[in-house]
């Protein structure tokens, strides 16, 4: 079987399909990626055939301090970047899917695959990372990356997924109807639907984001895709480790947040008696000042570290949420956008952590909050869940495949 894998996003969004490309091909399948550019090096050093698509998704550029946001004329911009960005896919998709069997597209943003699959007759599987991205009545969708901060929240969940289809369509159904005419194909007329398609994947751990009623759509629920990772730590945050009790660690990924950020945490977390892991990432978070209690550092691995702290705050990815689960530690999710809202809801209603929104992180709501981590009752729930918590997301998604498209 030759497997053609598609992600377009930050980290969070390739390095699970990463996870099922090195699976597929330990199973002895040929497998090839359109990716980011920015992590196709990354897929490169690990052995794995991939090409650029879309654009590099890299951290804004900021002011000190602040966070940033996209103005009306950003967002105007934004979207009219779109049609590049789905002539891009049709185009890239399109000829990495010579020979090919299958597409597996890693994230909702599919705008090309199903068509490209269509057109020549392999299959194609669209595969979330969130429960809250399959439409149900039972689940309210993400808020849209480009809903503006004074618009108005529909009444009911119903009216929310026809303002988020209604969305999808202003943004994509012109072009990705031109560019199936491009192919003498009939046009779509509900971009979230055709790019969902009626079989969606669910990449997701079932004890974390159990399937959701969706009425005619058929989900299969792989787990989450796990790229192993056993690098060791640094030799400094080894030996912050060494040093005392676990320490809180706070990281948030690829998301745009403050550079200071962090700032109310270390407070927090000194008024808490406790050390503090930071992770820089993208916001190159900053502790500003050098005492004993804290320490800075890079990408680690989170299958290393996490069992070795005592609470994880996070922005609530899907991925930073399942890794501190499989890890069975307490969560502190601060949400800004998208499914984090989602995960940050799941972590509470399991009783394995608490929740404050990212733009309201003081040291007042997070010193409340880590108090509430901090129960007894909390950490011991989360070593519960840990132990129905699975890792073998990947190898159940590579036997499907082969299953159907081998």
């Amino acid at each position: 079987m030759r497997a053609l894998l598609t992600a377009v996003g930050t980290r969070g969004d390739v390095q699970p399909a990463l996870a099922l490309a090195l699976e597929l091909r330990k199973r002895g399948h040929a497998v090839r990626l359109c990716i980011s550019p920015n992590f196709v090096a990354w897929a490169k050093s690990l052995g794995l055939e991939a090409v650029p698509m879309g654009v590099e998704m890299r951290a804004p550029p900021r002011k000190p301090g602040a966070m940033p946001t996209l103005t009306p004329e950003e967002l105007r911009k934004l979207r009219e970047s779109m049609p590049d960005l789905i002539t891009d896919q049709f185009d890239t998709v399109g000829a990495a899917a010579e020979g090919c069997d299958v597409i597996v597209g890693a994230n909702a943003h599919q705008y090309a695959a199903p068509s490209i699959a269509e057109h020549l007759g392999i299959g194609c599987v669209t595969a979330v990372y969130a429960a809250n991205s399959l439409p149900s009545p039972d689940l309210a969708p993400p808020p849209s990356p480009l809903q503006t901060a004074d618009a108005a929240a529909p009444a009911s969940i119903a009216e929310q997924w026809h303002s988020t289809a209604k969305a999808w369509n202003e943004r994509a159904l012109e072009r990705v109807n031109r560019n199936r005419g491009r192919l003498g194909m009939r046009p779509i007329d509900d971009v979230l639907d055709y790019t969902l398609t009626d079989h969606t994947w669910l990449a997701a751990d079932a004890a974390l984001a159990p399937v959701p009623a969706t009425p005619g759509r058929r989900i299969f629920q792989t787990g989450a895709w796990v790229l192993a990772d056993s690098t060791p730590l640094p030799a400094d945050l080894e030996a912050f480790l060494e040093r005392g009790d676990p320490p809180i660690f706070v990281g948030f990924g690829s998301m745009p947040a403050a550079g200071d950020a962090a700032r109310p945490l270390i407070a927090a977390a000194r008024a808490a008696g406790r050390r503090i892991v930071v992770s820089k990432g993208w916001a190159d978070l900053e502790i500003g000042d050098d005492a004993s209690d804290a320490i800075a550092v890079g990408d680690v691995s989170h299958d290393v570290l996490f069992p070795r702290v005592a609470v994880v705050v996070h922005h609530g990815g899907a991925g930073t949420t399942a890794a501190a689960a499989r890890a069975g530690i307490p969560q502190l999710i601060t949400p800004m956008f998208g499914d984090q809202f989602y995960w940050a809801g799941r972590v509470v209603q399991l009783g394995v952590g608490a929740s404050t929104p990212h733009t309201a992180m003081t040291e007042e709501s997070l010193t409340r909050a880590l108090s509430e981590v901090f129960d007894p009752a909390v950490a011991a729930r989360a070593r519960t869940l840990a132990g129905h918590v699975g890792r073998d997301g990947a190898e159940i998604a590579a036997k499907r495949l082969e299953a159907e498209y081998a």
